[in-house]
């Protein structure tokens, strides 16, 4: 049997964790990514044990351990005060529980890694994909450059702005929340010794900051707020937050988070939208996955992580499948992953901590390698 080519349209956490996945049970994959290089953009990031499972299974878990942070625990405190309001543990009762750490680390530095599962020559850089067509058994690429490729599956891994998405369902209308995001990871040393909680979670009446170290040496510190700006709409993660009306924002919290405002020279910002479930992920011979079919507040960090579940139950989907068997795999993969996501998405999506402690077993329980496919 002829073995499968797949081309995956986005070089990110999904579209490099699908890339290893499928390489792993012996399918060709090529990537497309439009920007011409990979950039360590300034944002911290969680793997949770569901996601580190999975790239345990690829040999990346002692690259993650060897460069990301574990918690002792995370704590959920009042704004003001700082009183502990919910204590999770994260190092090794929470291991021992759910078989794999719970990790954060810098974004940057987790692409690193699954990079390193991927050959370099797998992956086509500055390849804008502008659209696509399916003819019989076989999906045609085209892209801003002039060029073209061919592939039995195409995986859209292009993010929250898929051109996948798109091509196959139209334009999409998210809705603002009225709320931004600002983020950033700087030199810890900057803190001139202001003592922070490994991790921690400051909840105020409309608003909340999450800051954490992201790496063992505990030399960078990140953090994300959820802060109310109803005037500010743009969706991108490249904007920047001006550091005053941000300090004002927050200006009521507890002093450890107010050194820590003063402490950054400077953070992102972005317009926080929600958007419903996809009534379908797939059509014919091409499929979504991650942020393009099940895009999520940051509020529970299950972005990414559930973006690395997709690829490991995509993989063992189209894993022996020949090419006009294509299609049915990809409902599968669709059908076994579309219930677990969207109730992520609306968990998420309502940034309650009482529904957070409920879902803890759900989240992180699940193994991609071994939940039952649809």
């Amino acid at each position: 049997m002829d073995r499968l080519s797949v081309a995956i349209v986005g070089a990110g956490i999904g579209g490099l964790a699908a890339a290893a996945c499928l390489r792993r049970v012996g399918i060709d994959v090529t990537i497309y990514e439009q920007a011409q290089r990979f950039a360590r953009v300034g944002a911290g990031i969680q793997q949770s044990p569901n996601a580190v499972r999975v790239l345990r299974r690829l040999g990346l878990e002692q690259q993650l351990r060897d460069i990301a942070f574990q918690p002792a625990a995370a704590l959920n405190r009042q704004s003001d005060t700082g009183e502990l309001l919910w204590e999770r543990a994260m190092s090794a009762a929470s291991e021992e529980k759910y078989g794999a750490p719970y990790l954060v680390l810098h974004r940057g530095d987790l692409h690193a890694v699954l990079a390193s599962a991927v050959p370099d020559a797998v992956i086509q850089r500055g390849r804008k994909l502008v659209g696509l067509a399916q003819h019989g058994s076989a999906v045609r690429l085209d892209f801003a450059d002039g060029g073209s490729a061919e592939a039995d599956v195409v995986i859209g891994a292009d993010g929250v702005h898929s051109v996948v998405r798109e091509a196959l369902f139209g334009a999409e209308r998210p809705s603002f929340t009225g709320r931004v995001a600002y983020r950033t990871v700087f030199p810890a040393a900057l803190l001139n010794g202001a003592p922070i909680d490994d991790q921690a979670k400051w909840w105020g009446p409309d608003r909340h900051i999450v800051m954490y170290y992201v790496n063992p040496q505990r030399s960078e510190v990140y953090f994300v707020t959820s802060t109310p700006e109803p005037d500010f709409t743009q969706e991108s993660w490249s904007a920047t937050g001006d550091m005053t009306e941000l300090r004002d924002a927050y200006r009521d919290f507890h002093p450890t988070v107010r050194s820590v405002l003063d402490a950054a020279p400077s953070a992102h910002k972005w317009a926080l939208v929600v958007r419903d479930p996809l009534s379908r992920w797939t059509e014919g011979n091409i499929a979504l996955l991650g942020d393009a079919c099940h895009p999520m507040t940051p509020y529970m960090a299950q972005g990414a992580g559930t973006s690395i579940e997709d690829a490991a139950v995509l993989s063992r989907c189209l894993d022996g499948v020949d090419p006009d068997g294509v299609a049915t795999a990809l409902r599968r993969y669709e059908t076994t992953r579309k219930p677990r996501t969207s109730e992520i998405q609306a968990l998420s999506r309502a940034n309650d901590m009482n529904r957070f402690k409920a879902a803890n077993e759900l989240v992180y329980g699940y193994d991609a390698w071994t939940v039952p496919l649809a």
